[in-house]
């Protein structure tokens, strides 16, 4: 299987490094416009050459695009024009529907199947790529029935091979709801980020920061190249989540100021709650254990 990864950051290194070790990819190519990155990646071993997009996407069974949402937008429709008839592709956006509308006209449209695999960190670059980043997370597929059976079959195996589970959603339910379980909270790390460094005695407050506010804020070390753009293309939907966070906080602002410890008790015990939806007590994705896909490549 001969895969191309545009972009050889966190994610696309990632990806590179799991397709390899499984056996999925037999030949990993590399796009990567960073020549620095690109380098790295060649030390790494993510990738077996660097090519530029005009060879990279030919003679290649699947292409996967792990670049900044906002190079994806002028990056895919390249891509689609650029491939041969049997290539599938793919791409890791955290946004789908303005991308997904831009090439509804494609002719390749059948060839392309949008994603999103719900898992990343904070950092960056070739060498944050992480064996076994996306192993027992969700991967979601959007409106698989505008793609060609034989190309969601591939991506779908290339998810398995990653070990995730898959959901499968239009691109605007995507949308909706990566916006309150993962745009709304990196929105909220850069704004409580922001409020602490706002305070005059800053300084005192970091010498003080314990377990408890690092990873509340860890967030907001993500990449703004990387957020910037993908707050602009949700940018309803996590004004949307935006809302809802603040009428939360400012129902416990009101409580406190009001000295009334009942509600705000009863606000805490309502948000314990948390802990059985995480813990899978009431999953509303059903898993499907056993899915059998075959693969038809042609012979080189």
């Amino acid at each position: 299987m001969k895969v191309t990864i545009i972009g050889l950051g966190l994610i696309g290194g990632s990806i590179a490094r799991d397709l390899r070790k499984s056996g999925f990819a037999t030949d990993l190519v590399g796009i990567e416009t960073n020549e620095e990155h690109a380098k790295q990646a060649l030390e790494l071993g993510l990738v077996d050459r660097i090519e530029n997009l005009e060879t990279g996407v030919k003679n290649t069974d699947l292409v996967v695009i792990a670049i900044p949402v906002n190079k994806v937008l002028a990056v895919l429709p390249k891509v689609l024009d650029l491939i041969d008839s049997g290539t599938t592709v793919t791409d890791m956006g955290s946004t789908k529907k303005d991308l997904v509308d831009s090439v509804a006209d494609h002719k390749r449209r059948k060839n392309f199947i949008p994603s999103h695999p719900m898992s990343g960190t904070e950092d960056s670059g070739p060498g944050a790529a992480l064996e076994g980043l996306f192993k027992e997370k969700i991967a979601i597929l959007c409106d698989q029935e505008d793609s060609g059976p034989q190309h969601v079959a591939l991506v779908e195996k290339m998810f398995q091979n990653l070990g995730m589970d898959i959901a499968y959603m239009t691109s605007d339910e995507q949308d909706h709801s990566t916006a309150f379980v993962s745009h709304l909270p990196h929105a909220a790390a850069f704004a409580l980020a922001n409020a602490v460094q706002a305070k005059e005695d800053r300084n005192i407050i970091f010498d003080l920061a314990s377990g408890g506010f690092r990873s509340t804020v860890r967030l907001a070390k993500s990449s703004g190249s990387m957020w910037h753009p993908i707050f602009q293309q949700n940018r309803k939907y996590v004004v949307e989540s935006l809302d809802v966070y603040i009428k939360h906080l400012t129902e416990f602002r009101d409580c406190m100021r009001d000295e009334d410890d009942e509600k705000m008790w009863d606000l805490i015990r309502s948000a314990n709650n948390i802990r059985g939806i995480l813990e899978g007590e009431n999953p509303h994705l059903v898993k499907n254990e056993e899915i059998l896909t075959k693969l038809y490549t042609k012979k080189s």
